[in-house]
């Protein structure tokens, strides 16, 4: 037991470091803009986003940050609700699609729209990963991975830090 702790506290200070996927440009954008698909984004510059968040909040959503396993919001939350994007508040995952993965971050098995999240290949650290970001703001939200529980196969592990939780 020590030593899985210990190999998960390596691997979270990690991915605590910026990831290769981040671009700057984003955090100088300024409101509302249309993507290719007509749907409205949001961009707020460097200034409204070290305003509008906490330091961890920005840490982890701007620059690709990670939060310590076990010891964040929502990795042992049960209740009932919607967790939404801290930055933006769209809608990301349901409460009856999360699981106990055992790696100390809230994991869901689907988003609840796929149309709300963005998926990059992040080879950041030597690693091959898929980072997961929000579709309307950009955030980093975490990463997926394809050894989740059914009915997809998928586990995404998502740090507290980008969530926004609201009870049923």
């Amino acid at each position: 037991m020590k030593s899985i702790l210990i190999f998960v506290f390596a691997i979270s200070t990690v991915l605590m470091q910026q990831c290769n996927s981040v671009k700057t440009s984003q955090l100088n954008t300024s409101k509302m803009e249309k993507s290719n698909n007509d749907s409205a984004k949001i961009s707020l510059s460097k200034e409204e986003l070290k305003n509008k968040l906490t330091e961890e909040q920005y840490r982890v959503t701007q620059t690709c940050g990670t939060e310590p396993a076990f010891n964040n919001a929502y990795w042992d939350n049960h209740e009932t609700g919607m967790y939404k994007c801290v930055v933006c508040g769209e809608p990301l995952f349901d409460s009856q699609t999360k699981f106990d993965s055992g790696s100390g971050w809230p994991s869901f098995y689907k988003p609840l729209v796929d149309s709300n999240i963005q998926e990059h290949k992040d080879t950041s650290y030597g690693m091959v990963r898929t980072e997961v970001k929000c579709n309307h703001c950009g955030a980093h939200l975490g990463h997926a991975f394809n050894d989740g529980p059914n009915p997809t196969g998928m586990r995404y592990c998502i740090n507290s830090a980008s969530l926004k939780f609201e009870k049923k």
